[in-house]
């Protein structure tokens, strides 16, 4: 079984193959939200033995928006819109998300508390953050939340400098949503064209991948494309080295894949755990495009230099 998509998607998917000895590879979704969401006690975790996932955690993009963020001088005040599901528990979380990283660097994150998904009027939490003068916002939310925040924000008088924010920023559909106050979100950058890796498959560059993509649909192109396609590399390439279709050989050639792919290298190496395998984040900021509305531009690659950096974060523009 292969999953994709956020801890609600890959956690029950993947809790049910567990329960029911079916080997199941994950993806898209940040690895603490799908492996300590499935633990019955978090403080004392425990591996699976049929579930198995591949993505980056918390502390990879918390790394990119720090690298980002201490590029442009701000008061280090930060606004947290963290709602009430898997993500955005996982990043407010005192003790293991976004305030542990950041606290001890200097910046404060001002949380309102979690908000449920949905909610139509972000008026108590604008307020909060302009009472706190906070220039940078962050958060998990979905893309229609943030749209009403967004412009809600724009609307009250909260332009922030930068605005560094997961989930809804990732398409280009939820940028343009945004009108002209789009220009200039940044994001976690997972998977673009300018990233160094071919598929194990075809043979495609990421560019290539992503220009077939725009080609057949005349539609931008978005990085779960990558992922969705490197789910099915592993799986291929799994099936081809598992002794047989019984699923103890199955796990035991995923736990030995060694496979580069158009995302970059997947290996179960037992770090962090011994069912997560950890992709490296750049750092990304939509900016004005010709061909489309807006261009998702790589503004920082520390984790990743093998992605070439095309521009560097610049402030939100007040004028939006």
């Amino acid at each position: 079984m292969v999953v994709a998509s956020t801890p609600e998607t890959t956690n029950p998917v993947s809790g049910q193959c567990e329960a029911n000895g079916v080997p199941c590879i994950s993806s898209v979704a940040p690895w603490h939200p799908w492996f300590f969401g499935q633990q019955k006690d978090p403080a004392k975790p425990v591996a699976f033995k049929y579930a198995y996932h591949f993505f980056w955690g918390l502390e990879d993009i918390e790394q990119v928006f720090f690298d980002m963020w201490e590029t442009i001088p701000t008061n280090k005040k930060v606004g947290g819109l963290f709602p009430n599901d898997g993500d955005g528990n996982a990043w407010g979380d005192p003790k293991l998300g976004f305030p542990s990283f950041f606290g001890p660097k200097g910046y404060k994150i001002v949380d309102p508390g979690r908000f449920q998904s949905g909610t139509q009027d972000f008026s108590a939490q604008i307020s909060k953050y302009k009472s706190a003068e906070a220039q940078i916002l962050t958060g998990v939310p979905i893309p229609p939340d943030f749209t009403n925040f967004w412009k809600q924000a724009s609307q009250q008088g909260l332009v922030p400098k930068i605005a560094s924010v997961g989930k809804a920023l990732l398409f280009p559909s939820s940028v343009e949503a945004l009108g002209s106050i789009g220009e200039g979100m940044s994001t976690e950058y997972w998977w673009g064209p300018t990233h160094p890796f071919t598929s194990s498959l075809t043979g495609q560059s990421a560019k290539a991948l992503a220009d077939a993509y725009t080609a057949s649909t005349k539609k931008q192109w978005t990085q779960p494309i990558g992922f969705v396609h490197a789910l099915f590399e592993v799986a291929a390439d799994v099936l081809k080295r598992a002794k047989d279709g019984k699923p103890n050989s199955i796990i035991d050639a995923v736990k030995s894949t060694n496979l580069n792919t158009i995302v970059g290298p997947i290996q179960w190496t037992g770090q962090p755990f011994p069912n997560v395998a950890k992709i490296k984040l750049v750092g990304g900021q939509w900016k004005k495009a010709t061909q489309f509305p807006f261009e998702l531009v790589v503004v920082s690659n520390k984790a990743l230099p093998g992605v070439p950096v095309a521009g560097q974060l610049e402030p939100i523009p007040v004028s939006s």
